[in-house]
């Protein structure tokens, strides 16, 4: 008898009237609001101005869902364009199934579409939005718990996760690697925050530490699970890329540093230049008021100065008596 084990929900939809809400939508959606936040707060902390984070995730968000699910459907085709199965699914999202390679490299392809449109550099952006990408990731993986996918070995863990019967999975106990990866997802962003303050990283560094950081536990929680995929060399597919894109994300952190040490003092151009502006004009208002008094001073003076003085009575009076004596 099992004392412990984590427990599947019986149902991954919520129907509201005749509106279905689905946990899984419902995950992806909490955690795009949570990065976007936290993003904008990071970057008005770096001198850009609020709204900025939203207005290009505006472009980033949709096109990270497209890539997620290209890399999903192209890496898992026989899921839907082998024999008895209906291609038709492979449009329906809700029901789980996105790659986060492809999200990040296609929704990175979107960012640096609303950048160019504002003239911020594509380094910069990545460096706010990355630690709110992990806690995302982190929100989004019980999105998974919802649908019962992405779980693990069996395993007679007291935090194991009961799975239910279902089509493409029996009944039991397996490792939460959901649970797992979640946790994991949580500390990746913490360790970006940490990091940041205490190196102060720059052009991309931040974000390259995110990706690194996801990349090293994504293959041992890739490693534990059991779901069908492709294998290259005994190893599933998905860990062969967590060990490649880690490695160049090391390499990225290595050459950036010694390329471009220290961080951008200016990340958004427009606000800088606005701000410039703004301090000379008020800059130059004392400069102005203090030029008005010197001209009043100046005025009093001259009229001061052109002022005729009075007669000496006294005197002219005594020249006029001598004048007469004589």
């Amino acid at each position: 008898m099992d004392l412990a084990y984590i427990p599947s929900p019986s149902t991954g939809v919520i129907h509201l009237g005749p509106i279905p809400l689905r946990g899984y939508a419902f995950c992806i959606i909490i955690g795009v609001f949570v990065a976007v936040w936290l993003g904008n707060k990071r970057w008005v902390a770096r001198g850009g101005t609020a709204g900025t984070v939203a207005d290009i995730a505006v472009w980033a968000v949709p096109f990270g869902l497209v890539g997620g699910r290209l890399y999903h459907v192209i890496t898992d085709y026989q899921l839907y364009f082998s024999e008895g199965e209906n291609w038709v699914d492979a449009f329906k999202i809700w029901e789980g199934g996105l790659g986060i390679w492809g999200a990040i490299a296609l929704g990175a392809v979107g960012a640096w579409i609303g950048c160019r449109r504002r003239g911020i550099a594509l380094p910069a952006y990545a460096d706010a939005i990355a630690p709110g990408i992990a806690f995302a990731q982190a929100i989004g993986r019980w999105g998974n718990w919802f649908n019962q996918e992405l779980y693990g070995k069996p395993t007679d863990l007291p935090w194991a996760l009961k799975i239910s019967e279902g089509a493409n999975r029996e009944a039991g106990l397996y490792h939460p690697t959901f649970l797992y990866e979640s946790l994991w997802c949580v500390g990746v962003g913490f360790l970006v925050i940490w990091a940041d303050r205490r190196f102060k990283l720059g052009h991309g560094r931040a974000f390259a530490l995110y990706v690194a950081a996801y990349c090293a536990g994504r293959v041992w929680t890739e490693y534990l699970r059991v779901d069908e995929a492709h294998h290259v060399l005994g190893l599933r597919l998905n860990v062969w890329t967590a060990i490649v894109v880690l490695l160049l994300a090391v390499v990225y952190l290595v050459l950036s540093a010694r390329m471009r040490p220290g961080r951008e003092e200016i990340v958004e151009p427009k606000k800088a230049e606005k701000d410039a502006k703004a301090g000379d004009t008020a800059d130059a208002e004392p400069e102005d008021a203090a030029s008005d008094t010197d001209t009043d001073t100046d005025a009093g003076k001259s009229e001061t100065s052109e002022t005729p003085e009075e007669p000496d009575t006294e005197k002219s009076g005594n020249g006029a008596g001598s004048a007469a004596k004589s």
